[in-house]
């Protein structure tokens, strides 16, 4: 039963984690670039785990009820989103990759901790995933298996935050063509747009019903 209910988290994570967003398109990015990755990875992990700890033990229902923090939540990660989305399309049009390699200006240390912390925990989507649903499906566990789900969970996001940041590594030197890298960046930041349609919608619809 304990290896039935790991399976379970590990699927259900995997489905939950690996579906392309905000998240994996800052690593992609950040693996490409060789700047800083592994720790931008370990910190969307060390946030997966804090997370949905939190959804087990039954925090979901608490922020799920909080109308007023799920708006300020949903609000900063509109913004943030289309933020981040007019940046990487403003560095697709202007298409100065070559000039960039050759300066190697990079975001420092700090900088790439901020803004993994803003993609991951300005994002609403991250709250629904790991505290409501995966907290949800978690509680319905008990003892031991509750455990092993959990861990089944964050083994998911171990196992694809680090794979997807050393594939990138790894692909970089085809990856960070300039061709390449424009293309990537265009598709990141109609994601970013997209993901921020879909939280503006639901905001207007949530608010237009209440």
């Amino acid at each position: 039963m304990v290896t039935a209910a790991l399976l379970k988290g590990l699927i259900l994570g995997a489905g939950m984690i690996i579906p392309i967003g905000a998240q994996n398109s800052f690593i992609l990015n950040q693996g490409i670039k060789r700047n800083h990755h592994i720790l931008a990875a370990t910190i969307c992990i060390i946030c997966d785990v804090l997370l949905i700890s939190i959804g087990i033990l039954g925090g979901g229902k608490l922020i799920s009820s909080n109308e007023l923090l799920m708006l300020f939540i949903t609000i900063g990660g509109i913004l943030f989103l289309l933020i981040y989305g007019g940046m990487s399309l403003r560095s697709a049009f202007r298409n100065q990759y070559h000039s960039v390699k050759a300066s190697d200006k990079r975001p420092n240390r700090k900088m790439i901790i901020a803004t993994t912390f803003a993609v991951t925990l300005l994002n609403p989507h991250v709250y629904l995933d790991t505290i409501i649903i995966l907290g949800s499906v978690g509680g319905t566990f008990e003892g031991d298996d509750r455990v092993a789900f959990a861990l089944g969970t964050i083994l998911a996001s171990v196992l694809w935050f680090y794979a997807l940041a050393i594939a990138a590594a790894k692909l970089a030197p085809w990856l960070s063509r300039s061709k390449v890298q424009q293309v990537i960046d265009i598709v990141v930041g109609m994601i970013m747009f997209v993901v921020a349609y879909s939280l503006l919608d639901s905001l207007l619809t949530t608010l237009s019903q209440s």
